[in-house]
Order: structure tokens, then C-alpha cells, then sequence
């Protein structure tokens, strides 16, 4: 009998997410066996938990250490300090990872900071990279709360960009301007003034609609989500009357497919070690209370990131 256990999905079971054996992990070649000691949770992969069949694992974000280096010679040395990435099933004690999706941890950052890297942080980076060079660029962050805002406004500011945040709530102002907010826009409409270079919308709906008329002329607005809703309607001739305006639609692991995870990774760790960059966690708990902080997370009870922990 395999002592693996995983978070898999019962239909039955309050909260849908429950703790279970599991077979060990098999390795391929190009991959290394993790023993996981943190992971941390986002909206995508607790929605679908809510619709998938019995016995799904679930898990995007993964941090600890390597069991087993790849057997191809790739990655990771056995004994090392870990954050990686599964597009399913890292909620586990043991998982293999690609070495690509693996990235070394300097001695400073802890796996709960780790854990929140992969999805949140990596798609911040990624999208970010969409706008070109941010010195001097103006960059708006909708849904700043958020886990991909919190890296989003904090990495914009690092780049050198005039950073605008957008929150649904005046009493959230205060925290993101603490992550490097230079101005804060409170409510679901995004003013048609000013205009910014890049924007990175998570919201959707009017949000989303309102912000395309805020676009500059050349500028990109890429969306990664849609917390708000999927429907959308804008102003189509401000739109176009920009003139060179994109709509970009990001979905972290398309960008992958062409770019490792590994060194969008390694790049956000080595900052957090320089302090010059801060992962928020604002739940941490032992991984016995997924259930629990899986329905936090989707009924908003928190801001930015939770952690659970594994022994």
C-alpha cells in the first residue's frame, strides 16, 4: 500500500476536496520526484474541483524538496529546495515534475513564500512581458487585491512603470498603494482618462469594457481571468479610434508551452531573496483544511494568496 496521499475530489464530501491515498509517483526521465511541504491554491483550479468528476486531483503550485533527481541528468539535484509546477495533481506529498517547471530556491525563501510563485507570480511576469519595456510606461492592475495583482503591481513598480491600481473597495486602497500602487481607482468602471500603455485585467465584465476605452493608441490590455464575469460589452469606436490597441488573451499554460517555467521561476525567487519583491500570504494553514480554505478563497473572505503546509 503507497503512503502518497493527495487531495482528490468527492462529490460527496463538504467542500468537494478531501485528502486520499494515492499511488507513488512514476517518474519519466525529464522528471524529478518532489516531496511537497507547501502549496498554495487559486481560483481556477478550486472552480473546476467544483465541477470535476470523483477521484480528479486538482493542484497547479507546489514548493519542497527533491527526492529523486531526473534520471536523464536534467534539473534539480536530489536534496535541493524546490518551487515547481504541475497543470494538475501537485496537491499530493509526492509528485513528479518536469525539471523545466523546477526551479532551485535560494536559502532565504521559504516554500510557503515559494508556493505562491508558480500561477500567481508567474503569470504577472508573464503578462507584464506583453507590454515591452516598462520604464516610463503607464500600467493599470485590475483586481490589485488579487494574487496575480499583488505580484502584478509590485513587479509593474520594479519595471519602472507610473502604476495605477484598480480595487472594487476604498478601504482596499491603503494595501495596494503599500505594494507600490502610485494611483488607485475604486470601483467597477475605469475612467477614459487617462489612458495607459498596458493593462492586465482580471475582473472581466465591466471592468474589462471600461478599461478598453482606456487603452492608448499602440497600448495592450491582456486578460488573464474573469472573477466578475465572462460577458462583456464596450465602446467598439474607442476602441478602434485608439488606433494599434491589442486584446490579448493570456492563458498561463499556453505561454509555457513555448517558454520553461523554470526560469520565470528562478527569476522571481531570486528577487524575493533581494527583498525587493514580496509574496503575501494571507492564509496559512495545514493542508487537513483544504476543504475549508478552498471555500474562503471563492467567497472572498481573504485577499491575495493562501499556503497550506505538509509535514
Amino acid at each position: 500500500m503507497s503512503d502518497n496521499h493527495a487531495v482528490v475530489v468527492d462529490p460527496d464530501a463538504p467542500g468537494r476536496l478531501v485528502i486520499r491515498p494515492v499511488a507513488e509517483p512514476v517518474p519519466d526521465r525529464g522528471e524529478a520526484v518532489v516531496r511537497v511541504r507547501a502549496l498554495s491554491l487559486n481560483r481556477g483550479e478550486v472552480r473546476r474541483s467544483g465541477q470535476a468528476a470523483a477521484g480528479w486531483r486538482p493542484g497547479w503550485d507546489l514548493a519542497g524538496e527533491v527526492e529523486r533527481a531526473a534520471a536523464d541528468g536534467s534539473g534539480p539535484r536530489a536534496g535541493a529546495r524546490v518551487v515547481g509546477l504541475l497543470p494538475e495533481g501537485a496537491w499530493a506529498q509526492r509528485v513528479a515534475v518536469p525539471t523545466h517547471a523546477l526551479a532551485e530556491l535560494p536559502a532565504n525563501v521559504t516554500f510557503s513564500q515559494a508556493a505562491t510563485f508558480p500561477v500567481a507570480g508567474l503569470t504577472a511576469l508573464l503578462a507584464l512581458a506583453r507590454g515591452g519595456p516598462l520604464l516610463g510606461r503607464r500600467v493599470l492592475v485590475t483586481g490589485a487585491t488579487g494574487g496575480v495583482g499583488d505580484f502584478a503591481v509590485q513587479l509593474a513598480r520594479l519595471g519602472g512603470a507610473h502604476v495605477t491600481a484598480s480595487v472594487r473597495r476604498a478601504d482596499q486602497a491603503p494595501a495596494v498603494r503599500a505594494l507600490g500602487a502610485h494611483e488607485v481607482a475604486v470601483g467597477d468602471d475605469i475612467p477614459p482618462s487617462p489612458t495607459y500603455d498596458l493593462i492586465l485585467d482580471s475582473v472581466g465584465g465591466r471592468t474589462l469594457g471600461t478599461a478598453l476605452g482606456a487603452l492608448e493608441g499602440g497600448g495592450a490590455c491582456v486578460v488573464f481571468g474573469v472573477s466578475a464575469t465572462p460577458e462583456v460589452t464596450f465602446d467598439a469606436r474607442q476602441f478602434f479610434f485608439a488606433g494599434r490597441t491589442t486584446l490579448y488573451g493570456f492563458y498561463l499554460f499556453k505561454e509555457l508551452a513555448g517558454e520553461p517555467a523554470s526560469g520565470g521561476l528562478r527569476r522571481l525567487a531570486d528577487l524575493v531573496a533581494a527583498g525587493r519583491l514580496t509574496p503575501h500570504v494571507s492564509v496559512e494553514r495545514p493542508w487537513a483544511e483544504i476543504a475549508k480554505v478552498a471555500q474562503d478563497l471563492m467567497a472572498r473572505r481573504f485577499p491575495g494568496k493562501a499556503v497550506l503546509t505538509l509535514d
